[in-house]
């Protein structure tokens, strides 16, 4: 399962995303994450075969995701049983310190102080960002489209048709995307608390991104424009 969003039945014709590499005959390492030598075990002979053979290797690290998509997203709402077990488990870093420490490599003391270093690097590189104040786009695009940026990488200036809609049809959207089309169903506290935030959004005449994308589908649908949406978090929304 990739994530959580998907269900393996929903997302592939087997329960091993690897098995595409078959096609090519390709050896497939399937490791325990949760084992972090033995994942640095798996990549040296994926490299050494790499390097040997000049044919293609799989690792399949078989792990979990802890937290959602980003810190708005709840997993819970979609994969609740799933995410009950993943609360139990001990985190990677935890399971390799108390080995690490049992076996008496590491102490306490020189474990925390490694990730006070970490943190610290982490905290001051987070510092130093707020600093930008200069977003350099050329240095991410090898070659910049000319449709969009000029030859240095400045964006152009462009212009595109009004696709404004009157407030009345916005509050209609709006409306229709904070409620619940079906009487007597229970939906999840958290999702029900979404849509009472969203529909206050609306009374008081702000969007947010959710929002902006609900207005700018439910336009189009009103104006009978098909909308086919793909991709592994369609059917739960956005976030």
């Amino acid at each position: 399962q990739i994530g959580f969003t998907t269900d393996p039945r929903m997302a592939r014709s087997s329960p091993y995303p690897t098995d595409v590499a078959r096609v090519v005959n390709a050896p497939i390492f399937h490791v325990n994450a949760d084992d972090p030598e033995a994942v640095v075990y798996v990549c040296k002979v994926a490299a050494e075969w790499r390097s040997t053979f000049h044919k293609d290797v799989v690792v399949d690290l078989v792990c979990y995701r802890r937290n959602g998509h980003n810190e708005m997203d709840e997993p819970m709402f979609t994969q609740p049983l799933m995410y009950k077990q993943i609360r139990k488990q001990k985190p990677v870093l935890q399971k390799y310190a108390e080995l690490l420490i049992s076996q008496g490599v590491v102490n306490q003391p020189e474990y925390e102080e490694e990730i006070a270093k970490y943190d610290k690097i982490c905290e001051e590189a987070h510092a130093r960002s707020k600093d930008e104040k200069i977003l350099h786009i050329k240095h991410w695009l090898d070659s910049p489209w000319p449709g969009f940026f000029t030859l240095d990488g400045q964006p152009r200036s462009m212009t595109c048709p009004s696709t404004g809609l009157n407030e009345e049809d916005l509050t209609h959207i709006g409306q229709v995307a904070s409620s619940v089309p079906v009487e007597d169903f229970t939906i999840h506290g958290g999702l029900s608390r979404i849509l009472k935030t969203r529909g206050e959004m609306v009374k008081s005449r702000t969007v947010d991104w959710a929002l902006a994308e609900y207005m700018a589908f439910g336009s189009l649908l009103k104006e009978g424009i098909h909308i086919r949406l793909s991709g592994q978090d369609v059917e739960r929304g956005t976030f």
